[in-house]
């Protein structure tokens, strides 16, 4: 994750990440939770395979197959291990969490095990009622998932007419609720020119945060990512657009940021340098202060609907899995399998390792790699340094 509002407006962000430094991980603020020293992992939850929707690039492959979920009594089991191991976030997802119908029960036991939680949506089941219990239920965070800004191209990704407009509800109630919420899009070719008029419909609604995810080959992911995956010249373009807009916008009226490539802070530092910014020294000192390379397996972790443990959410494959919380707790199995044997950090090849600006990537996404180039030593193909290299 590169926060680039929070690195293009560094100074500000230094100051308070100052004041925050000497608090226990559980009561640091959740927007400076990636550049604490906290290094007990958050965790992406997948509490269940079913949705409601039927997005092209799901990375679990979620609908209406069947899932061998946990237990009601099998999730608090997890929650009261979570909360042994100090884990300092635990976020929500699915397929579509809210359509479990224990939900309320485990985020309710969560709220008491004192774990801070965080929910992933496609929004469509959120109304103002609902909206207002996960506030009283404790929810810091609400993630809603739009992949267009019309109607037209975001209901064509997510399979459903009409899922647009129910997923707007669904931040309107947030924010009326006044539950911290964000728009969280993922870039392909089909909508990657709605980037922009996306930001200005998170800014319409008072929405907080906007998120942009860039595709990884997971789940129905895999099937549609030659097809869906944009260039590595469109990121770059795309990434001029958001830091532009970061730089302009207040980042407490909206944070910009990107998940799933570190190697956007390395975009983001060459922006800083080409607008001749005065903050390009604070953006250094708060991209290592956050770590630039992939956190999988160091800083994240993910749990499926069935209780296998994962690197990341993007991992989900035998090669990669350590565990099962069913059989072993959590906590055992993060610290039996050691540093070494989760990370991805480090594997990139040697066209990476000699790059000038690996220190701030490590590589990037070791998924897209492994997909792209049959391996997980190899360049992320979203990188534009790497596709400059094989020219």
């Amino acid at each position: 994750m590169i926060r680039l509002s929070r690195i293009i407006h560094g100074r500000r962000t230094i100051g308070d990440l100052i004041k925050q430094r000497t608090k226990p991980g559980g009561e640091i603020t959740g927007k400076y939770l990636a550049f604490s020293e906290m290094k007990n992992p958050v965790i992406f939850w997948n509490i269940t395979g079913q949705c409601n929707l039927a997005c092209s690039h799901c990375y679990l492959g979620a609908g209406d197959k069947s899932w061998d979920e946990l237990s009601t009594s099998e999730c608090c089991a997890l929650i009261d291990d979570l909360s042994a191991a100090h884990v300092p976030l635990l976020i929500i997802s699915g397929g579509e969490p809210l359509v479990r119908g224990d939900l309320w029960e485990i985020l309710a036991h969560a709220q008491e095990k004192g774990i801070k939680t965080a929910l992933s949506s496609n929004g469509t089941l959120i109304d103002r009622d609902i909206a207002g219990r996960l506030r009283e239920a404790g929810v810091e965070y609400v993630g809603i998932s739009l992949d267009g800004a019309t109607a037209a191209t975001h209901d064509r990704i997510r399979g459903i007419p009409g899922s647009f407009e129910q997923s707007l509800e669904g931040l309107r109630s947030c924010v009326s609720a006044e539950i911290p919420c964000g728009i969280r899009m993922t870039v392909t070719r089909e909508n990657q020119h709605e980037v922009s008029p996306l930001i200005d419909l998170a800014l319409c609604l008072s929405v907080p945060r906007f998120c942009l995810y860039w595709l990884v080959p997971s789940g129905r992911g895999s099937a549609a990512y030659r097809k869906k995956q944009i260039t590595a010249e469109a990121a770059t373009q795309i990434l001029g657009e958001l830091c532009s807009r970061a730089r302009e916008i207040d980042p407490e009226i909206l944070e910009i940021l990107t998940v799933d490539a570190p190697q956007d802070s390395i975009h983001l530092l060459s922006f800083l340098e080409h607008e001749h910014s005065p903050g390009c020294g604070h953006a250094a000192a708060l991209l290592c202060r956050q770590g630039c390379s992939c956190s999988a397996g160091e800083r994240i972790a993910n749990i499926d609907p069935g209780g296998d443990l994962y690197p990341c959410q993007f991992a989900q494959t035998p090669e990669f899995l350590l565990g099962n919380v069913r059989k072993t707790p959590f906590s055992v199995l993060w610290e039996g399998r050691g540093n070494s044997s989760r990370s991805f950090t480090g594997p990139a090849g040697d066209g990476c390792t000699t790059c000038l600006s690996y220190e701030y990537c490590r590589g990037g996404c070791r998924i897209r790699a492994r997909f792209s180039h049959n391996g997980l030593g190899a360049d992320d193909p979203l990188c534009i340094l790497a596709r400059r290299r094989t020219r």
